[in-house]
């Protein structure tokens, strides 16, 4: 079994909860954070002194406050560990369960296990770990559900990262110097405008704003 878990959580209840399954499964050391960044922090410390943390548990969804944080998401905090310290396990705990997301996350190859909070997450959770700890992987029944799911509209990644950059406020400009500096082709402006008008399209969008909106509301970005 784990010996040294890291449960990033910003509900001091949900914490109690994890804790308690994680030490009835005899697991010695449990660690929390609450916020993305001091998980992180933790995490590459323990690396540096040689003594990692195995399994991590997280959130996705983390509240604001007056801390301003680099990583503002658990997928933030998953994607930064993941390219640090590959070995670690990740095991996401959230009450998230759109299709998108869901399948962007298995598609990354970061996690090992999705577990939804729900009246029967604990149970759930303490299946994970256990099925995490022998080298295999875990859905929640809903998330196995969704994910079956043949009538899901995923956004290839390039437009996935062309709508997120312009949600984000970057001009088409900005956009083509990313592209360029990040190697995403294409990346002149005239493919940038020729692709963005085809989504528009294919999504009856008026006005670049108005796309936006759409992803949004199907949470495609």
């Amino acid at each position: 079994m784990f010996r040294k878990v890291l449960v990033a959580e910003d509900m001091d209840s949900i914490n109690r909860a994890v804790e308690t399954t994680l030490r009835n499964l005899q697991i010695p050391e449990v660690v929390h954070a609450q916020y993305c960044d001091e998980a992180y922090l933790k995490a590459k410390k323990a690396a540096m002194d040689n003594d990692p943390f195995e399994l991590l548990i997280c959130d996705l969804s983390f509240k604001e406050d007056h801390r301003p944080q680099k990583l503002a998401s658990g997928e933030a905090l998953i994607e930064a560990l993941k390219r640090e310290l590959p070995d670690l396990k990740v095991i996401v705990h959230s009450i998230e369960d759109h299709p998108q997301l869901v399948r962007s996350l298995w598609d990354s190859g970061h996690i090992d296990a999705y577990v939804c909070k729900d009246r029967n997450g604990l149970i759930e959770l303490k299946e994970a770990v256990e099925v995490v700890n022998r080298e295999g992987h875990y859905n929640s029944p809903q998330i196995a559900t969704v994910l079956n799911q043949k009538n899901v509209y995923v956004l290839p990644d390039y437009d996935t990262a062309l709508l997120t950059h312009l949600a984000n406020g970057l001009t088409q400009e900005q956009i083509r110097q990313r592209f360029l500096a990040e190697g995403i082709s294409p990346s002149s402006k005239s493919a940038i405008e020729k692709r963005l008008k085809e989504i528009r399209e294919e999504f009856n969008a008026n006005t670049t704003p108005h796309l936006i909106s759409i992803m949004k509301d199907l949470r495609l970005i």
